[in-house]
């Protein structure tokens, strides 16, 4: 039975994930409505933050997280994170209602999954160790093995940007989420440490006088910056449907994973925990492999007349009047004619 307290966290975080999820339908409307006059964010364009609907759906997002937040004081992480997956029902829906993007039979079946995995996940996650002051998550921070993870995480994610993006992002889903879950991953360590520095200089204890506090700020900053950058490249290239569960697969499962190994929370852990922490991740994979496969290609962005509808079969008609298929690879057609006869229209 919850407690005053608890029951305050779980409405706070089910307001969150349901601003949460609206904030995705929001932007990506802002996106498409940007794309009109300027180039895509998908191509790398930042036309959109000249868009004021755009920026409602940022506010949407920002109001989200900060409910997300102060769940966090009235109720355990165990209770709280679970609820991030309604976020997952909200865009689907929306996105459904909003921007005529269908999700499949088997596609619902893989926002189960994901929704389940994760549940299983958090579930089975252990608690929370207690923390003092920065300069104590400063020490975590600098562990060998946390830093091997940071060097890890900062060189995959060079490889993503510099590599992948520019030649896979518009075809591979997986690219531009896959930076802003990482990153991401990050992202949740600092802020959490800026949040117990929040806390603990409420209480009385000045933690901001430490340098420590400042660069776990910028650290922030800069973490946030890149995962909407390329959260909104991937909300303006795929399906928004799609998009939401495996954005929210990926990141909370790195964002476990960096959490174990900064604060080494399956330290002491039984082997049955450790398991249904892995049956839960297999699952979320299971999950996120369904979506993918099953999402309706978005049309294609026409920019002017001249754009083939297809980037690998075009037509040609002949001089005989037959119609003659062209693969790329095929070279020039013989004997095109490139304007149609009068005689055809008669």
């Amino acid at each position: 039975m919850y407690n005053s307290s608890n029951l305050k966290g779980v409405i706070l975080a089910c307001v969150s994930s349901a601003f949460i999820g609206s904030s995705f339908i929001i932007k990506k409307k802002g996106l498409k409505r940007a794309g009109v006059s300027g180039a895509r964010a998908g191509v790398g364009g930042y036309g959109y933050l000249m868009e004021p609907l755009w920026w409602v759906g940022m506010t949407t997002m920002i109001v989200g997280e900060i409910a997300n937040f102060v769940a966090y004081i009235y109720a355990p992480a165990v209770l709280v994170t679970p609820l991030g997956a309604l976020s997952i029902i909200v865009s689907a829906v929306l996105a459904h209602c909003l921007l005529d993007e269908k999700l499949q039979k088997m596609g619902m079946l893989g926002c189960l999954l994901c929704i389940v995995g994760s549940t299983v996940i958090v579930l089975h996650a252990p608690g929370e160790r207690s923390i003092e002051s920065v300069d104590e998550i400063w020490g975590l921070a600098v562990q060998p093995a946390f830093l091997l993870y940071t060097a890890s995480v900062v060189a995959v994610a060079l490889v993503l940007i510099l590599y992948c993006a520019p030649r896979y992002g518009q075809t591979n889903i997986y690219i531009y989420i896959g930076i802003c879950s990482i990153i991401g991953s990050l992202t949740v360590m600092s802020v959490k440490a800026i949040g117990i520095a929040i806390k603990l200089t409420l209480d009385g204890a000045n933690q901001f006088k430490y340098f420590q506090a400042w660069v776990f700020a910028m650290v922030s900053v800069t973490c946030i910056i890149i995962q909407l950058n390329y959260l909104n490249m991937a909300l303006d290239t795929f399906n928004t449907a799609v998009v939401s569960p495996i954005y929210y697969a990926l990141f909370t499962s790195f964002t476990i994973l960096a959490s174990a190994i900064m604060f080494q929370d399956y330290y002491g852990q039984s082997i049955s925990n450790i398991a249904s922490e892995l049956c839960g991740f297999i699952t979320v994979l299971s999950g996120t492999t369904i979506l993918h496969s099953t999402r309706e290609p978005d049309q294609p962005f026409i920019t002017d007349l001249y754009t083939p509808l297809s980037p690998k079969v075009s037509w040609h008609l002949q001089s005989n009047g037959e119609i003659w298929k062209q693969r790329d690879e095929d070279g020039q057609p013989p004997n095109c004619i490139t304007i149609l006869r009068h005689d055809y229209f008669n």
